[in-house]
């Protein structure tokens, strides 16, 4: 009988043993499933697919302190496009005057006041002079907001019969800003300013 007893006592053991590391492996299965499922839905999530001409194209989302850098750059080189590519077209120079003034605070505003009460924009159409700038390099500092920044460029100015470039340095701040239609990168340049702009050469036509 004691034999008997031993044996039952033995055998529940073995049970409760068993029933425990079963119970583990559930837990740990399912903790598993949880974690594969909440990186699966997240991957989901991040990707989206743009259809253009008829295509499905497969991107990612990304966190904006990825692109700070780049997104920040291209700011400035917007800014500077808009601001110095002018034609000897009234409303071309308007239409971009006006784009170039979303992205920038007063500084650029008043930049803009001083060279329109000079007669810069008008000498544009009435010596039909077309501008363009070229971006050498755009050097921003990000450790502290606003971010600091500086833009190397060369301005061309073509004219009927002559060729005329300059260099071009400016420097300012960028303060991050809600996004708009009117200003996508979510930066307003502050404190633009000047640093340098003199002839380089002339070449004649």
């Amino acid at each position: 009988m004691f034999k008997q007893l031993r044996n039952i006592d033995s055998a529940f053991r073995h049970i409760r043993t068993f029933s425990l590391l079963f119970l583990l492996a559930c837990t740990l299965v399912c903790g598993l499933v949880l974690y594969f499922s909440h990186r699966q839905v997240q991957d989901a999530q991040e990707r989206v697919y743009v259809l253009a001409a008829g295509k499905a194209l497969e991107a990612f989302a990304s966190s904006r302190s990825a692109n700070l850098a780049v997104e920040a750059r291209d700011h400035i080189r917007s800014f500077h496009y808009y601001f110095f590519t002018l034609a000897p077209d009234k409303s071309v120079i308007e239409a971009h005057l006006s784009k170039a003034m979303h992205l920038a605070d007063a500084s650029a505003r008043r930049v803009y006041d001083n060279l329109r009460e000079s007669g810069y924009y008008s000498d544009l159409v009435a010596g039909t002079i077309s501008q363009e700038i070229f971006i050498d390099s755009i050097q921003v500092n990000l450790d502290q907001v606003p971010f600091y920044f500086r833009c190397y460029a060369r301005q061309k100015l073509t004219r009927s019969t002559s060729v005329l470039t300059r260099s071009l340095l400016t420097e300012g701040t960028l303060r991050p800003v809600p996004r708009s239609d009117h200003n996508p990168h979510g930066f307003l340049i502050e404190r633009w300013s000047t640093i340098e702009n003199r002839d380089l050469n002339t070449t004649s036509r």
